[in-house]
Formats: structure tokens, sequence, C-alpha cells
């Protein structure tokens, strides 16, 4: 991506001209969150202003355009991810709902005692829990795919972890530790050859690579809104439409019915099934102009310089003694983890972050994954596409400076 083409980028990001403890913010968090362009706060902005009604139900102009809007979204969504019908796609407040929602009604709907699911060494806890509420409801067992040394998945045992009492697979597409790009398509037609649905955890996919659910036949893909410069408290859920079909509603209430009395209620087509109450109409078209303004930039550039950003600041870790960087797939995208020698990686995140730059420390919500490793947590350095070699370059500085201190 050419400098030029960056310095427009990043004019579009008033934060990251802040000053932390007076000196230049380098933001080095965008796995947690990303910041915001100035058309999404203002698509914001002029949803509250001008077009706030609630919707569906409204037979007068705000509550019309304002459903307008929000299934404009829906199909921008849809869109985005290459899926075949507006329908298919399910508003949530995240990755975290999305994927509750379906280990709860997938669960109701298939999940018996003996059966399994399989998930893998390296998820999110967002991915692990729900699966473990549903094995603990059902009488089921979890299973784990591991990893080997560089934090790949062992796709030979994930084939013998598969049989006839597997009742879904549940997956990351990229590890929001290590970096690892999973792969998903392998994945899911080795779960298919045997009848046996997947769900692909999306939430570091879709920020930073293509992502086409028909092509990988994913069953679910969910993602979370703010992690690809939309709000936050918005998400999405991608079900193939057999599987919504055949799974009951995660809630009850407005919206989701079509019919109630006192003894019977019947509910409402998709993708209203699952959306009980008033949805986050002000989040949808704002995470639609968020996806619009990555569209415009393209995702397959933004894969090309986060990847480039990813293999300039690797090397340059590398520069720095005893450095250990934890997760060194041959697949990776725009996450470095990293240890220096026994420094806890707390201390190095605090004063780093005294220099003005922004890293997460700790087990960044995946303790099984940490644990196995046999390490306190890591410092993660995880870019967007407004991070430059140039703030890479101070970050490594302030490190040196930093391990300096504490070593």
């Amino acid at each position: 991506m050419e400098k030029e083409k960056i310095e427009q980028i990043r004019a579009e990001f008033p934060i990251l001209t802040e000053q932390i403890y007076k000196k230049q913010l380098i933001y080095f968090d965008n796995g947690a969150t990303t910041q915001k362009p100035r058309c999404v706060v203002e698509k914001i902005n002029s949803a509250y202003y001008h077009l706030n009604a609630n919707i569906h139900r409204g037979v007068h102009y705000l509550s019309q355009k304002a459903t307008e809007a929000h299934e404009a979204a829906r199909q921008s969504v849809a869109e985005f991810l290459k899926a075949d019908k507006r329908e298919e796609i399910i508003f949530t407040r995240g990755t975290t709902e999305a994927i509750n929602l379906v280990a709860f009604s997938f669960g109701e709907a298939f999940a018996k005692p003996g059966a399994e699911v399989i998930v893998s060494v390296m998820e999110h806890h967002s991915n692990i829990v729900p699966w473990q509420m549903l094995c603990q409801r059902k009488g089921m067992t979890l299973r784990v795919i591991p990893m080997n040394e560089k934090g790949e998945l062992q796709m030979d045992k994930f084939a013998e972890l598969l049989n006839e009492k597997t009742c879904i697979v549940s997956v990351s597409h990229v590890s929001n530790v290590l970096g690892t790009v999973n792969p998903v398509k392998e994945i899911i037609k080795l779960a298919h050859d045997q009848n046996i649905p997947v769900l692909v955890d999306g939430a570091q996919a879709v920020p930073h690579i293509p992502v086409d659910v028909v092509e990988l036949d994913a069953d679910f893909y969910v993602f979370s809104g703010h992690k690809i410069y939309g709000p936050t408290g918005i998400g999405v859920l991608y079900g193939k439409e057999k599987w919504l079909n055949a799974i009951p509603p995660y809630q009850g209430g407005g919206e989701m019915i079509a019919t109630v009395t006192f003894e019977k209620t019947t509910y409402n087509e998709l993708p209203f099934k699952f959306e009980a109450g008033t949805p986050d109409y002000i989040g949808s078209t704002a995470l639609a102009e968020a996806l619009r303004y990555v569209q415009e930039i393209g995702l397959n550039e933004i894969a090309a310089y986060e990847h480039e950003l990813t293999e300039y600041a690797t090397q340059r870790l590398l520069e720095i003694e005893n450095m250990r960087i934890i997760g060194t797939a041959s697949n990776k995208s725009s996450v470095v983890s990293f240890l220096v020698g026994n420094i806890h990686p707390y201390d190095i995140g605090m004063l780093l972050d005294k220099m003005g730059i922004a890293v997460r420390t700790g087990h960044h919500c995946a303790q099984p994954l940490i644990d196995s490793l046999h390490i306190p947590g890591t410092v993660r350095a995880s870019f967007a596409f407004y991070n430059t070699k140039e703030e890479i370059d101070t970050f490594i500085e302030a490190l040196k400076k930093v391990v300096g201190m504490l070593s």
C-alpha cells in the first residue's frame, strides 16, 4: 500500500492523533477492537438525528425508512460474506452471542446424551464455554484438536476425533493469540464427509482476509462489528437456511413471533425468528458503512499490506535478545505474540503504555491455549491497515528500552 494512501486512511481515524502521556499514540491492540473511521461515527450520528424510529412495526415515515436502512444493512452483510440469501444473516450483539445462539438452539434440536462437540486448543473462551455449557446440560463430551509446536492444528488428529458421536465442530478461522490462519475449508470438508456441521468463528478473520461462506461451505459463520471498524454491540451470525429453519429460537419476545395466544406461539420466518426484541438498527447501519469502507480499500490489498506489517514486526522483534515469538505458523494474519526472557508480559505492557504504545497482555481469553504452552501469557501486537512500519520501528526502540529496564 502506498504511503500517500496510508496517510489518507490515517486521516480518517482522528483517535490516531491522540497524545498518550505526551507521546504520540501507537495503537497495536486491533485484535481486541479496531478504531472507527469518521464515516462510521457520522453514520451513527446521522441515523440518530434523522432516522431514529423503531423498525418493522411502524406505518409512519421514519419507521419505514429505518426499516429499509436496517434491511439494506442485512443485504450488505450477505454480500460481504457472499451468502446466498439475506435471510441467512442474523444480527446479534457480537461473536459471543452468535456462538451462544448456535450452541443453545442447535443443542436443543440435535444434541443427545453421549454425543461429542469438537473445538480446537486455540479457541477463545467464547468458543469454548458455550459448548461446555451445552455438554453439561445434555451429558455430552467436549473434544479438542491439538496443535504442533508452530501453532498449527494437527489435522491428522482432527480426522481421528471425528466419529458417529460428533454432533458439531466449532473452530476459529484465525487465532486471536497466535495469528494462525486455520485450514477451515479442509476442516469443513472432513466434517461434511461424515455429515457433521461446522461453525467457524470469524471474529479475527473478516477484518483481514476475504471470506466467502459458500465457497468455504460453512454451516455457521460468526463475527463482531467492532473488530472490523464498526460499532460495539452489533455482530453477525450467518447460518445455512436449512439449519436456521431446523433449530428453535434462542430467545422469545417481540418480533420473533408470527402469532401469540396463551395456548400457543408460532414463530416468525427467517431471519426474524432469531431476533427477539428491538434490534440494534443504528448499529446495523453503521456496520454496513464499516463494511463499505473496508471494501472500498479492498480486502486483498488490506491482507497484503497487513501481512507485510506482520512480517516486518516479526523480523524486528527477533533483533531483541531472548525474544520468543509465540506462534510461528506458515500462514499467519496480523498478530504477533511474544515473550522476552523471564520478564512478565504485564510489566512490558505497562511500560510500553507509558511510552504511548497500546498492546495487549495476558491470556487473551484463551487460557487453555496459554496453559498448554506453559507460559503466564504473552504480549500481543495486532495490526490494522492504518498502522505503519514507522510505528513498528518506534515500538521496537521502546521495547528495547523496556527490556533493558526490566532485565
